[in-house]
């Protein structure tokens, strides 16, 4: 497969504070990566890097062969790259069709917002409902579901598991896994190894700013053992 993502000795700074000390990795296109981690070690701030949203970098970051390391925010997010933050970002004065219908169309091939109602049938119903006022999990699906409206291919979702009930963590695990079967490309950052086990089909530890391990979905039951070193899981 073609490589959608390709970090090479990325640094990262905010302001004087040295946060990445030379991130290594690639995402082939349709593939999910999952960095794996405690707080702390640089995997959200890695997502910020490759979006330019860090104080500043230097290294390497290509994405589709085209180098973007000087490149603005929104130059970047033209590529097709669309960012989900952990803290959601939902505007309380706007509906949730609102919200969703929020960020324009910055590549071609964007989801229709009738398939993204099927995929999230929750945001159908609360298509008119002010946006803080949806629960903690609905809120989640619009943040994801504004991104794939965009035109985004390559998807960096932070944390979307953290803090919701069980039932709608399995619901945004199927959402990964169709969208992984209509062929987008996913870094998760994520703390619920339970809910990221199962779907990434290859693992970074990062640690110190630094990928320290990596490794495949079939080699993740001979490296559990390593893992709760690393992780505390």
């Amino acid at each position: 497969m073609p490589r959608f993502l390709e970090v090479s000795d990325l640094h990262g700074w905010y302001g004087e504070s040295h946060v990445l000390h030379g991130i290594n990795f690639h995402v082939d296109e349709g593939e999910v990566v999952t960095l794996l981690g405690r707080n702390g070690a640089g995997r959200t701030s890695t997502l910020r890097a490759i979006m330019g949203l860090i104080g500043s970098r230097k290294g390497s970051i290509k994405v589709k062969g085209q180098e973007t390391v000087n490149m603005a925010t929104h130059r970047i997010a033209r590529l097709g790259i669309g960012y989900c933050p952990e803290e959601r970002g939902i505007f309380s004065s706007l509906s949730a069709e609102e919200n969703l219908m929020l960020p324009p169309q910055l590549a071609a091939g964007g989801m229709r917002v009738d398939d993204i109602y099927a995929m999230f049938p929750n945001l159908k119903e609360r298509a008119s409902s002010q946006g803080t006022r949806l629960s903690g999990g609905e809120q989640q699906m619009l943040a994801v579901a504004r991104i794939l409206r965009t035109g985004a291919r390559l998807l960096l979702l932070d944390e979307i598991s953290e803090g919701l009930a069980p039932v709608i963590v399995q619901k945004l695990a199927e959402m990964v896994v169709a969208l992984r079967k209509q062929g987008y490309t996913i870094v998760m950052v994520e703390q619920n190894f339970r809910f990221a086990a199962p779907l990434a089909d290859r693992f970074l530890v990062v640690e110190h700013g630094e990928v320290i391990q990596q490794f495949t979905q079939a080699e993740l039951p001979a490296r559990m053992e390593r893992l709760h070193e690393y992780l505390g899981v």
